[in-house]
């Protein structure tokens, strides 16, 4: 019955069908019944998913299942305005349901929402739009463009030059929004739209176009994925009917199944499905003959495995090239020193050839063109793409000497008296050396990321799943892979165990370990109701936990995210180095054939003493041996590796000190600030207020005046409110009150930086400071403003309540000041960085809070937006600020900052509006994050002298400078090996930034 139109109604179910076997019926149990009688259907998975979330939802299904199983479908959800009924859907459904491409839409009434599901190689979001708008409907909230993401791993990439090329390439793909380079790190992320390239296009450009090796690394926006290696596939049609299976589950994003190696990536929801269920799935898919086993499988790190590859390369190739070099410098610089023992090498076989150059020439050849070859292909592909790189110099360096030398040979070949000089050994030495400094550069570099590589392991391999009754109780225990954990799984952890996700404690307690996570180096206590993270170490005690984060949620896997996305990022600083890398080559070439004509022509017209030249030269072949080691010493890698080493270790090492830095931008514009902002709750203060007194200014009685504050104050998540409401809960106990339920608040309202409002039955009620007093003029006596001065003289907060416009009462709230507050003030001041606080407070108690820290200049009573304003004001006046806050309703003021620091943000580490994240609420780690700041800075400037240095001292001797005067110079094999020392030194240089100490260390460290 292909190609009809069915029409089936079923209550307020309006479905539009091509074909009866389309059809999905979740509740329709009836005409589920009747249709199974009557056709052959497409199997279970056509049955499962739940047709409609509502009664006036319609779906359609418009292609079979079959026809799109092999493709990628990509959902679309978007709002359209003006829906009213379920003909106002039917046209929408019908006007979709012509689109090729377009495999089901889903629209809700009541929502006003449409979810499209299509075949992005056959058809665009903008078209569906395009479709929904002809309608006569208006879209809304509709995703512009659907923005993927990938990572890549570049090999090859030696300089500043190479990573410029891969971007340029990357950039130059059709649907590249946007492409990151890491030189240090040798790798790529890209921002892409699906819609128009995928990839394996992206790969493609970086082979051919920048003529660079690249592998994927993860692909998608950081979706929990789960990798299951498949049992029992026979034929094709096995993975095709597993696909169907698991893309039928609700949650799961994307199914790629590995056609050779039969394994399974599975992108998912957390929150509605798990890796056990996805193996339960595919296990149930099998029927008959046909049966099904998945395993979790663990795709080997890539990155590790790369570097050692590259490592092993390097070492085998330098091998190779001694085992050739080696002899020819000994038949050329040291035997001919000592008579009789290399006369031999002195015999003639053709003409004036004799053994000795024929040897080198045998010798060198495989060292030039075999293990050289790589030398060829970079620079065979850096000037494909119309630029220059290391291996442009080292390559034209090595030639010039080697066909010098081949001509040489042949003179020597075919005359009886021409007497000259070959450079064999400078093409062979030179490339060992080069390849003996590109190892030790690689073994330097592998150990930049050794922070980050801890931070991976620290989770465990295995956890311990409990399986409880009703009641609580363990009906088994069983040992399962960290990866299988899903969401609210109950989990046993044992003295001396890893925490292996993050989750709550509901039974137990303990102290953990998490100086690994945080940094804090004392064990932190644990209790039922409290928060553990995922790869701390449980102490002393048996603690159950529910997993609350699992997969890429978990606070481990963001803050690896986290180091990794800054390690990519660039300085701006760098931008040094990519500019000189733009003229560097073709600079050094245009200087080594000056100095080559600056000293061959006045060789040859007797400018200079003859004496100059070694007796076996002639001026040719003395001025070729300049122009050679200027080639040769020039390093454009020392450059380029400057900026993003440091960056790397100081992000990793920051890491491990519990002080997440994301990337070069946010270290260079710390290590500027000159102002602190401190916000003073949860920041300069511990942030957990308690209430120290309570006074009535009315007739009404404790139990009433207590009611009504706990009922306003119930729905606030301030930590005063908090405070005030659990002393108010206390002193109705102390009364003989039992009372749990508490009247509802009507009106409801939060009034930032004041307070609250609203109703409690018919009376109006408000809770806050003076401001809000004012606000709304309620009156306060004499009694109210010394209650409140006295309070506020002692650093003490007071919160009014008034009632029907009449102040009825006050709670005096304190929050102590953080003992290394003022340690941490008085050290800013001496890194000569001025302090500042602003605070929703009064003045009183502010101006008390600085005065026993020591901050001079205070803001008080001011709103999140207020605070903002204020920094605003701090930069007018030409000075870079640095916010510290709590990351929540500083967040204005964090985006403002120049550098935004959210303090104490524990497991929540992905805060978008911070540049610097302190893991824990110590304030020695604003000291800390500013100092790191500024010793990688330092840093990168001497790596910067490094790698100038050797160029602008190295060119000039290697181009003979200092010959006239001193009768120096460097050999082209000697300047080969200062290039290499000049990467090897700026890379060691940066690893100093390991052994970086905290300038503050608390007093329980």
């Amino acid at each position: 019955m292909p190609g009809r139109l069915f029409i089936a109604v079923c209550g307020s179910v309006l479905c539009v069908l091509h074909d009866f076997r389309d059809f999905d019926f979740e509740y329709m149990l009836p005409v589920r019944k009747f249709l199974s009688k009557n056709m052959e259907l497409n199997g279970e998975a056509d049955l499962k998913s739940p047709l409609l979330q509502c009664p006036n939802d319609v779906v359609i299904t418009v292609s079979s299942p079959n026809q799109i199983l092999n493709k990628k479908i990509r959902t679309l959800v978007f709002k359209v305005l003006g829906i009213t009924c379920s003909s106002c859907v039917a046209s929408i459904e019908a006007a979709l349901g012509r689109l090729d491409g377009v495999q089901s839409v889903m629209v809700s009434v009541l929502q006003g929402q449409a979810v499209v599901k299509y075949v992005p190689e056959v058809i665009t979001a903008k078209m569906i739009k395009e479709a929904v708008e002809d309608t006569g409907f208006e879209v809304a909230e509709f995703p512009e463009q659907d923005i993927a993401m990938c990572r890549l791993r570049i090999k090859g990439m030696a300089c500043t030059s190479c990573s410029e090329s891969v971007e340029r390439a990357l950039l130059m793909v059709d649907g590249v929004k946007k492409a990151v380079v890491g030189l240090a790190l040798g790798e790529a992320k890209i921002h892409f739209d699906p819609n128009v390239t995928n990839t394996d296009r992206i790969i493609k450009a970086v082979e051919e176009d920048a003529g660079f090796g690249a592998e994927l690394i993860s692909s998608g926006n950081g979706l929990n994925k789960v990798y299951l290696k498949l049992g029992g596939i026979t034929s094709p049609h096995d993975l095709t009917v597993i696909e169907s299976s698991l893309q039928s589950l609700e949650g799961v994003n994307h199914v790629e199944i590995d056609v050779q190696e039969h394994i399974a990536t599975i992108s998912y929801e957390p929150d509605i499905i798990g890796p056990r269920s996805l193996i339960q799935r595919i296990q149930e898919a099998g029927s008959g003959p046909s049966t099904y086993q998945a395993i979790l499988y663990t795709p080997p790190r890539g990155g590790e495995a790369e570097r050692q590859q590259e490592i092993m390369m390097y070492r085998n190739q330098f091998m190779w090239s001694c085992l050739f070099s080696v002899p020819i410098f000994v038949f050329s610089m040291v035997l001919p020193m000592l008579p009789p023992y290399g006369n031999w090498l002195g015999y003639k076989v053709i003409n004036m050839l004799d053994i000795g150059m024929l040897l080198r020439w045998i010798l060198c050849t495989p060292v030039q063109f075999v293990i050289g070859k790589r030398f060829y292909a970079g620079s065979y592909h850096a000037l494909r793409r119309k630029s220059a790189n290391m291996d442009v110099l080292v390559a034209l360096g090595t030639n010039a000497a080697y066909f010098y030398s081949i001509y040489i040979m042949i003179k020597a070949l075919t005359s009886e008296s021409f007497e000259g000089q070959d450079f064999f050994e400078t093409s062979s030495m030179l490339i060992s050396f080069i390849l003996l400094g590109k190892y030790l550069e690689v073994l330097a570099k592998g150990k930049t990321s050794n922070a980050l590589a801890k931070l991976t392991e620290l989770a465990p391999d295995t956890a311990c799943l409990l399986t409880l009754d009703a009641e609580g109780n363990v009906i088994s225990e069983t040992e399962i892979d960290t990866q299988l954990i899903e969401k609210n799984d109950i989990l046993k952890i044992v003295p001396g165990a890893k925490v292996p996700v993050d989750g709550l404690v509901i039974d137990g307690q303990s102290h953990v370990n998490e100086s690994m996570i945080t940094g804090e180096a004392m064990p932190v206590a644990k209790r039922p109701g409290d928060k553990v993270i995922g790869g701390t170490v449980n102490e002393n005690g048996y603690i159950r936990i529910r997993a609350t984060h699992v997969g890429s949620e978990t606070a481990l896997s963001q803050i690896v995210e986290l180091v990794e996305a800054a390690q990519l990022a660039k300085a701006p600083v760098q931008k040094l180095a990519d500019q000189i890398s733009k003229f560097f080559v073709p600079t050094v070439v245009l200087a080594a054939l000056l100095t080559w004509l600056g000293w061959f022509i006045p060789g040859q017209a007797g400018l200079y003493p003859r004496t100059w030249i070694p007796t076996a030269m002639d001026a040719f072949e003395f001025a070729l041996q300049f122009g050679i080691s200027v080639l040769v010493v020039a390093c454009p890698c020392a450059l380029g590796l400057a900026t993003p080493t440091a960056v790397m270790v100081a992000t990793g090492k920051g890491a491990s000190l519990g002080v997440l830095i994301k990337g070069g931008n946010a270290l260079e514009n710390a290590h500027k600030v000159k102002t602190v902002v401190f916000d003073k709750t949860g920041t300069l203060t511990v942030g957990k207020p308690s209430v120290v007194s309570s006074v009535l200014f009315s007739e009404v009685s404790i139990e009433d005046f207590c009611n009504m504050t706990i009922a306003a104050e119930a729905n606030s998540e301030h930590p005063i409110a908090k405070a005030v409401v659990e002393h108010a809960k206390m002193s109705l106990q102390k009364h003989g009150s039992k009372n749990d339920h508490f009247t509802e608040v009507k009106e409801f309202e939060v009034h930032p930086g004041a307070g609250v409002s609203g109703k409690i039955g018919e009376r109006a009620v408000l809770v806050g400071n003076k401001r809000l007093m004012r606000f709304f003029n309620v009156p306060l006596g004499s009694e109210v403003d010394r209650y409140v001065l006295e309070n506020e003289h002692l650093a003490r907060t007071c919160v009014l309540v008034a009632i029907e416009g009449t102040a009825a009462g006050a709670f005096a709230v304190t929050d102590p000041v953080k003992p290394e507050a003022a340690r941490v003030i008085s050290y800013l001041h001496s890194m000569s960085i001025s302090s500042v606080m602003v605070t929703g407070d009064n003045w009183a108690t502010a101006s008390a809070i600085g005065k026993q820290v020591g901050i001079q200049k205070v803001f008080a009573e001011t709103d999140p937006l207020g605070k903002a304003d204020k920094i605003k004001e701090l930069q007018l006046q030409g000075t870079s600020v640095a916010m510290v806050g709590d990351g929540i309703n500083d967040s204005p003021a964090l985006v403002a900052a120049d550098v935004g620091m959210a303090i104490g943000a524990g497991t929540d580490v992905a805060i978008e509006a911070a540049d610097v994240v302190l893991m824990k609420s110590n304030l020695e780690d604003v000291v800390t994050a500013l100092d790191l700041s500024r010793k990688t800075m330092s840093r990168i400037r001497i790596n910067y002298v490094w790698a100038l240095a050797y160029n602008v001292l190295g060119m000039p001797i290697a181009a003979g400078v200092l010959f006239p005067f001193t009768g120096i110079r460097l050999p082209p094999w000697l300047a080969g090996a200062c290039m290499a020392a000049s990467s090897i030194s700026v890379v060691c240089s940066s690893l100093l930034l390991q052994y970086y100490k905290k300038p503050l260390r608390s007093n329980t460290a």
